[in-house]
Protein backbone atom coordinates (compact mmCIF):
# COMPACT_ATOMS: atom_id res chain seq x y z
CA UNK A 1 0.00 0.00 0.00
CA UNK A 2 3.19 2.49 1.09
CA UNK A 3 4.15 1.85 -2.50
CA UNK A 4 1.04 2.58 -4.14
CA UNK A 5 0.60 5.69 -2.54
CA UNK A 6 3.85 6.92 -3.29
CA UNK A 7 3.67 6.33 -6.89
CA UNK A 8 0.10 7.93 -7.14
CA UNK A 9 2.05 11.12 -5.93
CA UNK A 10 4.57 11.12 -7.98
CA UNK A 11 2.71 9.99 -11.29
CA UNK A 12 -1.10 10.76 -12.10
CA UNK A 13 -3.94 8.18 -13.40
CA UNK A 14 -4.12 6.86 -16.58
CA UNK A 15 -5.46 9.76 -18.52
CA UNK A 16 -8.14 9.08 -21.22
CA UNK A 17 -5.34 9.27 -24.02
CA UNK A 18 -3.48 6.30 -24.08
CA UNK A 19 -0.02 5.75 -25.79
CA UNK A 20 1.40 2.60 -24.66
CA UNK A 21 4.91 3.29 -26.49
CA UNK A 22 7.15 6.39 -26.14
CA UNK A 23 9.43 7.87 -28.72
CA UNK A 24 11.88 10.34 -28.02
CA UNK A 25 13.64 12.45 -31.28
CA UNK A 26 17.05 13.43 -30.17
CA UNK A 27 19.24 15.43 -32.93
CA UNK A 28 17.66 15.02 -36.66
CA UNK A 29 14.60 13.00 -35.31
CA UNK A 30 12.01 16.64 -34.17
CA UNK A 31 9.01 16.04 -36.95
CA UNK A 32 6.44 13.06 -35.98
CA UNK A 33 5.82 12.60 -39.72
CA UNK A 34 6.44 8.96 -39.74
CA UNK A 35 2.92 9.32 -37.59
CA UNK A 36 -1.05 8.98 -39.13
CA UNK A 37 -3.75 10.01 -37.64
CA UNK A 38 -1.80 12.62 -35.13
CA UNK A 39 -2.71 14.75 -32.30
CA UNK A 40 -1.18 17.21 -29.79
CA UNK A 41 -1.38 17.26 -26.52
CA UNK A 42 -0.03 20.37 -24.27
CA UNK A 43 1.07 18.90 -21.00
CA UNK A 44 1.65 20.29 -17.81
CA UNK A 45 4.15 18.62 -15.24
CA UNK A 46 4.70 19.05 -11.61
CA UNK A 47 8.01 19.64 -12.43
CA UNK A 48 7.45 22.26 -15.67
CA UNK A 49 6.88 21.66 -19.51
CA UNK A 50 8.13 19.41 -21.43
CA UNK A 51 10.34 20.00 -24.36
CA UNK A 52 7.48 20.22 -26.67
CA UNK A 53 4.26 19.40 -27.23
CA UNK A 54 3.46 15.11 -27.25
CA UNK A 55 2.18 14.04 -30.02
CA UNK A 56 0.08 11.04 -30.32
CA UNK A 57 -0.40 9.02 -33.62
CA UNK A 58 -0.70 5.73 -35.17
CA UNK A 59 2.78 4.15 -36.25
CA UNK A 60 2.57 0.23 -37.42
CA UNK A 61 -1.28 -0.08 -36.23
CA UNK A 62 0.05 1.17 -32.55
CA UNK A 63 -0.71 4.23 -31.39
CA UNK A 64 2.56 6.16 -30.42
CA UNK A 65 3.45 8.89 -28.29
CA UNK A 66 6.23 11.36 -29.79
CA UNK A 67 8.39 13.56 -27.97
CA UNK A 68 11.45 15.69 -29.32
CA UNK A 69 13.49 15.99 -26.94
CA UNK A 70 15.24 19.37 -27.97
CA UNK A 71 12.05 20.54 -29.01
CA UNK A 72 11.23 21.31 -32.64
CA UNK A 73 13.58 23.28 -34.43
CA UNK A 74 16.32 22.24 -31.20
CA UNK A 75 16.07 25.06 -29.25
CA UNK A 76 16.93 23.45 -25.93
CA UNK A 77 20.60 22.55 -25.30
CA UNK A 78 21.58 19.08 -23.49
CA UNK A 79 21.79 20.48 -20.71
CA UNK A 80 18.64 22.48 -20.17
CA UNK A 81 16.45 19.85 -21.54
CA UNK A 82 13.65 19.19 -18.55
CA UNK A 83 13.95 15.29 -18.45
CA UNK A 84 11.96 15.19 -15.56
CA UNK A 85 9.30 16.81 -17.30
CA UNK A 86 9.24 15.18 -20.57
CA UNK A 87 9.50 11.42 -18.80
CA UNK A 88 6.48 12.51 -16.59
CA UNK A 89 4.51 13.56 -19.58
CA UNK A 90 4.88 10.57 -21.30
CA UNK A 91 4.29 8.15 -17.96
CA UNK A 92 0.93 10.52 -18.03
CA UNK A 93 -0.30 9.09 -20.94
CA UNK A 94 -0.08 5.52 -19.92
CA UNK A 95 3.43 4.80 -21.58
CA UNK A 96 4.99 1.37 -20.70
CA UNK A 97 8.09 1.31 -23.36
CA UNK A 98 10.36 4.17 -24.67
CA UNK A 99 12.49 4.05 -27.51
CA UNK A 100 15.23 6.89 -27.35
CA UNK A 101 16.59 8.07 -30.34
CA UNK A 102 20.05 9.68 -30.05
CA UNK A 103 22.94 11.04 -32.30
CA UNK A 104 26.41 10.33 -30.83
CA UNK A 105 29.91 10.35 -31.61
CA UNK A 106 32.24 7.39 -32.14
CA UNK A 107 35.22 6.66 -29.73
CA UNK A 108 35.96 3.76 -31.24
CA UNK A 109 37.80 3.08 -34.72
CA UNK A 110 35.33 0.21 -35.61
CA UNK A 111 32.56 2.42 -34.76
CA UNK A 112 32.11 4.27 -37.84
CA UNK A 113 30.03 7.51 -38.67
CA UNK A 114 26.98 6.33 -40.18
CA UNK A 115 26.58 3.51 -38.39
CA UNK A 116 24.10 2.26 -35.48
CA UNK A 117 24.75 1.42 -32.27
CA UNK A 118 22.35 -0.23 -29.28
CA UNK A 119 24.03 0.28 -26.02
CA UNK A 120 24.23 -1.79 -23.37
CA UNK A 121 25.92 0.25 -20.12
CA UNK A 122 26.75 3.62 -19.65
CA UNK A 123 28.98 6.01 -17.75
CA UNK A 124 27.74 9.17 -16.12
CA UNK A 125 29.64 12.26 -16.71
CA UNK A 126 27.14 14.65 -16.84
CA UNK A 127 27.43 17.23 -13.85
CA UNK A 128 24.42 19.67 -12.50
CA UNK A 129 21.41 17.45 -13.94
CA UNK A 130 18.08 16.77 -12.18
CA UNK A 131 18.56 12.74 -11.68
CA UNK A 132 15.28 11.30 -9.77
CA UNK A 133 11.91 11.92 -9.04
CA UNK A 134 12.37 10.48 -5.69
CA UNK A 135 14.14 14.08 -4.44
CA UNK A 136 12.20 14.70 -1.22
CA UNK A 137 9.50 12.28 1.38
CA UNK A 138 10.71 8.96 -0.18
CA UNK A 139 13.92 7.60 -0.95
CA UNK A 140 14.55 4.97 -3.69
CA UNK A 141 18.06 3.06 -4.72
CA UNK A 142 17.18 1.91 -8.29
CA UNK A 143 19.46 -0.95 -9.18
CA UNK A 144 21.16 0.56 -12.52
CA UNK A 145 23.58 -2.51 -13.08
CA UNK A 146 21.73 -3.53 -16.83
CA UNK A 147 20.42 -0.10 -17.72
CA UNK A 148 18.97 -0.76 -20.91
CA UNK A 149 15.48 -3.21 -21.09
CA UNK A 150 17.03 -6.20 -22.26
CA UNK A 151 13.47 -7.42 -24.08
CA UNK A 152 13.62 -4.01 -25.54
CA UNK A 153 16.96 -4.27 -26.90
CA UNK A 154 16.86 -7.38 -28.62
CA UNK A 155 13.45 -6.32 -30.76
CA UNK A 156 15.80 -2.93 -32.28
CA UNK A 157 18.71 -5.52 -32.97
CA UNK A 158 16.45 -7.77 -34.58
CA UNK A 159 15.21 -4.99 -37.10
CA UNK A 160 18.18 -3.60 -37.59
CA UNK A 161 20.01 -6.91 -38.58
CA UNK A 162 17.04 -7.94 -40.62
CA UNK A 163 16.95 -4.58 -42.78
CA UNK A 164 20.87 -4.65 -42.90
CA UNK A 165 22.39 -2.10 -41.06
CA UNK A 166 25.61 -1.62 -39.76
CA UNK A 167 24.95 -2.36 -36.15
CA UNK A 168 26.58 -3.02 -32.93
CA UNK A 169 24.73 -5.08 -30.08
CA UNK A 170 26.62 -4.10 -27.50
CA UNK A 171 28.13 -0.42 -26.29
CA UNK A 172 28.86 2.03 -23.53
CA UNK A 173 27.45 5.18 -24.00
CA UNK A 174 29.36 8.01 -22.22
CA UNK A 175 27.44 11.04 -21.30
CA UNK A 176 29.14 14.30 -20.85
CA UNK A 177 27.60 17.26 -19.74
CA UNK A 178 27.78 19.57 -22.99
CA UNK A 179 26.73 21.73 -24.42
CA UNK A 180 30.62 21.84 -25.32
CA UNK A 181 32.35 18.74 -26.92
CA UNK A 182 35.29 17.35 -25.35
CA UNK A 183 38.75 18.25 -25.57
CA UNK A 184 41.63 15.98 -27.07
CA UNK A 185 42.62 15.20 -23.72
CA UNK A 186 39.26 14.42 -22.71
CA UNK A 187 38.33 12.14 -25.30
CA UNK A 188 41.31 10.05 -24.96
CA UNK A 189 40.65 9.01 -21.28
CA UNK A 190 37.17 8.62 -22.36
CA UNK A 191 38.63 5.64 -25.15
CA UNK A 192 41.51 4.86 -23.53
CA UNK A 193 40.93 4.74 -20.00
CA UNK A 194 37.26 4.35 -19.68
CA UNK A 195 36.89 1.91 -22.76
CA UNK A 196 33.90 3.42 -23.63
CA UNK A 197 32.31 3.11 -27.83
CA UNK A 198 30.36 6.54 -28.00
CA UNK A 199 29.36 9.51 -26.71
CA UNK A 200 26.75 11.39 -26.23
CA UNK A 201 25.00 14.57 -24.29
CA UNK A 202 21.52 13.23 -23.56
CA UNK A 203 21.32 9.79 -22.01
CA UNK A 204 21.35 10.49 -18.37
CA UNK A 205 18.87 11.70 -16.84
CA UNK A 206 16.24 10.18 -19.23
CA UNK A 207 17.18 6.60 -18.99
CA UNK A 208 17.44 6.81 -14.89
CA UNK A 209 14.19 8.63 -14.78
CA UNK A 210 12.32 5.86 -16.85
CA UNK A 211 13.46 3.40 -14.73
CA UNK A 212 12.23 5.20 -11.68
CA UNK A 213 8.92 5.71 -13.98
CA UNK A 214 8.83 1.81 -14.36
CA UNK A 215 9.00 2.36 -17.96
CA UNK A 216 11.02 -0.25 -20.19
CA UNK A 217 13.92 2.18 -22.18
CA UNK A 218 16.12 1.63 -24.69
CA UNK A 219 18.56 3.61 -26.95
CA UNK A 220 19.07 3.54 -30.67
CA UNK A 221 22.16 5.77 -31.38
CA UNK A 222 23.06 6.61 -34.54
CA UNK A 223 27.16 7.60 -35.11
CA UNK A 224 27.71 11.01 -37.15
CA UNK A 225 31.22 11.67 -36.75
CA UNK A 226 34.39 9.95 -34.79
CA UNK A 227 34.71 12.31 -31.53
CA UNK A 228 38.29 14.36 -31.21
CA UNK A 229 40.35 11.49 -30.32
CA UNK A 230 40.83 10.58 -34.00
CA UNK A 231 41.92 13.95 -35.18
CA UNK A 232 39.62 13.60 -38.40
CA UNK A 233 38.41 17.13 -38.69
CA UNK A 234 34.83 16.80 -40.83
CA UNK A 235 32.97 19.27 -42.14
CA UNK A 236 29.13 20.34 -41.37
CA UNK A 237 28.23 19.24 -44.57
CA UNK A 238 29.56 15.75 -44.06
CA UNK A 239 27.70 15.44 -40.43
CA UNK A 240 24.56 16.74 -41.84
CA UNK A 241 24.90 14.29 -44.31
CA UNK A 242 25.39 11.10 -41.96
CA UNK A 243 22.73 12.55 -40.17
CA UNK A 244 20.27 12.70 -42.81
CA UNK A 245 21.40 9.01 -43.42
CA UNK A 246 20.59 7.87 -40.15
CA UNK A 247 17.56 9.38 -39.41
CA UNK A 248 15.88 7.61 -42.28
CA UNK A 249 17.32 4.10 -41.11
CA UNK A 250 15.97 5.09 -37.54
CA UNK A 251 12.75 5.95 -39.14
CA UNK A 252 12.83 2.19 -41.05
CA UNK A 253 13.37 0.71 -37.98
CA UNK A 254 11.25 2.36 -35.51
CA UNK A 255 7.99 1.10 -38.35
CA UNK A 256 9.17 -2.60 -37.81
CA UNK A 257 9.83 -2.07 -34.10
CA UNK A 258 7.06 -0.56 -32.97
CA UNK A 259 5.03 -3.57 -34.30
CA UNK A 260 6.77 -5.84 -32.44
CA UNK A 261 6.43 -4.47 -29.15
CA UNK A 262 4.15 -6.53 -27.38
CA UNK A 263 1.74 -5.23 -24.70
CA UNK A 264 3.29 -6.41 -21.74
CA UNK A 265 7.22 -6.78 -21.59
CA UNK A 266 8.88 -9.91 -20.86
CA UNK A 267 9.66 -10.23 -16.65
CA UNK A 268 11.97 -12.66 -17.19
CA UNK A 269 14.48 -10.68 -19.86
CA UNK A 270 13.79 -7.28 -18.16
CA UNK A 271 13.11 -5.54 -14.64
CA UNK A 272 12.67 -1.97 -15.60
CA UNK A 273 8.33 -2.64 -15.51
CA UNK A 274 8.58 -3.50 -11.62
CA UNK A 275 12.41 -1.31 -10.78
CA UNK A 276 11.09 -0.16 -7.58
CA UNK A 277 9.70 -3.60 -5.93
CA UNK A 278 13.03 -3.48 -3.95
CA UNK A 279 14.12 0.11 -4.44
CA UNK A 280 12.17 2.23 -1.32
CA UNK A 281 13.29 2.53 1.39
Amino acid sequence: MIIGANMRTLFPPKPEIVADIGVIGGSGLYDPGILEEIREIKIYTPYGEPSDKVVIGILSGRKVAFLPRHGRGHRIPPHKINYRANIWALKSLGVKWIVSVSAVGSLREEYKPGDLVVPDQFIDMTKKREYTFFDSGVVAHVSMADPFCEHLRKILIEVGRELNYRLHDRGTYLCIEGPRFSTKAESRVWKEVFKADIIGMTLIPEINLSCEAQICYATLALITDYDVWAERPVTAEEVTKTMKENVEKAKNILYKVIERIPDQPNLEMCSCCRSLETALL
